[in-house]
């Protein structure tokens, strides 16, 4: 499981794990059951502090991501994949709201906006 970590983000480093953790999740490179490093070997990775990692690891326990068991560590919980469905759905509606912001911020036209979506979209059938 790899997790970047930027400086230069504006985005807390705790939620940037907790971003990457759910990522991984979601896409399926970790599966239900798969361990997850311990916090203080993840802190030693990132080489950040354990209390930053253990506040990652309960945000995704508050969320439904992991299960954290006392003496044998935490682990990625079983997912129900209409909650999968509606956390993708949030996270597009959120990268949509600041693409539309940055557009109509440079005078870009709703007619630009869906000429652009329907070529990326489009452009990746993969999907």
């Amino acid at each position: 499981m790899d997790i970047v970590l930027s400086n230069s983000s504006g985005e807390p480093i705790y939620q940037q794990i907790v971003a990457q953790i759910k990522g991984h999740i979601m896409s399926g490179t970790l599966a239900a059951g798969d361990a997850l490093p311990s916090m203080r070997l993840l802190a030693q990775q990132l080489r950040i502090s354990v209390i930053t990692t253990k506040r990652a690891y309960e945000e995704l326990e508050r969320d439904g991501f992991i299960e954290n068991f006392t003496g044998r560590g935490c682990f990625v919980q079983q997912q129900n994949p209409d909650f999968i469905r509606e956390e993708t759905i949030r996270q597009t509606e959120e990268l949509l709201g600041k693409a539309c912001e940055k557009a109509r911020l440079g005078g870009l036209t709703l007619e630009e906006m869906k000429e652009m979506l329907e070529l990326m979209y489009g452009g990746n059938t993969d999907a």
